[in-house]
């Protein structure tokens, strides 16, 4: 283990079998992708959200957002947004966002392709914050992180809350990520996944309709993945030497990380990476998998 690395793991009862850096706080990125849905799943099992219902006003529902298939495009390949991010400048009001990704000019049909959106991941945010009547955070907090007393995890909001992190943030701004993002510790990441997929917070049927695959797709170069696929809020595939993964990668513009189960080996997996690039913490999480 070196500083550009930082992994924790569980054993399949959930019990922590390895911690680099018990005290380092990490930005989650995408991670929490898979606790909105995982809180969405809950607020509809309550009979409070319809999964698939068309959303007032769009031509979309709850489920497509979560699978990535509503047709939405992403602020992740607008040139204006990485150079606002790269200035550090403060968040774009949401309606300018929305106007320079043009999400209202859906690339096709809701349910008829995949394509990975944030800003579809935004949008089921405002809806459960809208259901719930509560920020973002305070959903996670009472849905997720209270039941399982877990201590690091928070919602970053504010520039300041970068201020502590592992690795310099340079004045990044977690606004930036529009759907929220999580932070915490490695292994609470990892318990949390573990309690996701192997614990009660989820119903079996919840989990089972969670992955379900709405991408079924080929091997990334250079990546870890032998097979893509994605559920609801969760990323599914075939890893290299090391079988099935099920979880979330994510990156921003200083680190990247993975928190994935990998049933073959009966360990859960969070390994982050210095730098902005999801694949080195990919490959870190193998190497711990293969670590005696």
């Amino acid at each position: 283990m070196t500083d550009r690395f930082l992994s924790a793991a569980l054993d399949v009862n959930g019990t922590l079998i390895r911690d680099d850096a018990p005290d380092a706080l990490l930005p989650w990125w995408s991670f929490t992708k898979t606790l909105i849905a995982a809180c969405v799943m809950i607020r509809a099992r309550d009979g409070f959200m319809d999964l698939d219902a068309t959303l007032p006003g769009r031509a979309y529902s709850l489920r497509q957002l979560m699978a990535h298939t509503a047709g939405l495009r992403d602020y992740g390949t607008v040139g204006p947004y990485h150079q606002a991010v790269a200035a550090g400048e403060n968040p774009w009001p949401v309606a300018k966002l929305l106007e320079a990704s043009r999400a209202d000019d859906l690339f096709g049909a809701p349910g008829t392709k995949w394509s990975y959106s944030n800003i579809g991941y935004m949008f089921l945010r405002f809806a459960l914050e809208v259901s719930e009547g509560a920020p973002l955070g305070d959903i996670i907090h009472r849905r997720l992180i209270a039941p399982l007393d877990l201590r690091t995890p928070r919602l970053a909001i504010a520039r300041g809350d970068f201020a502590d992190l592992h690795w310099d943030a340079g004045g990044y701004h977690p606004g930036w990520v529009y759907h929220g993002c999580m932070m915490g510790s490695a292994a609470d990441a990892a318990r949390l996944l573990h309690a996701l997929l192997q614990g009660d917070l989820l119903t079996a049927a919840e989990r089972q309709q969670m992955m379900e695959l709405s991408l079924n797709g080929k091997a990334i170069q250079g990546r870890i993945w032998q097979t893509t696929g994605y559920g609801l809020g969760l990323m599914i595939g075939h890893t290299q030497a090391h079988g099935l993964a099920i979880g979330h990668a994510g990156a921003g513009p200083f680190s990247g990380n993975l928190v994935a189960y990998f049933p073959a080996a009966g360990k859960i997996v969070a390994s982050f990476a210095k730098g902005g690039d999801e694949t080195p913490a990919e490959w870190e999480a193998l190497r711990v998998l293969s670590a005696r």
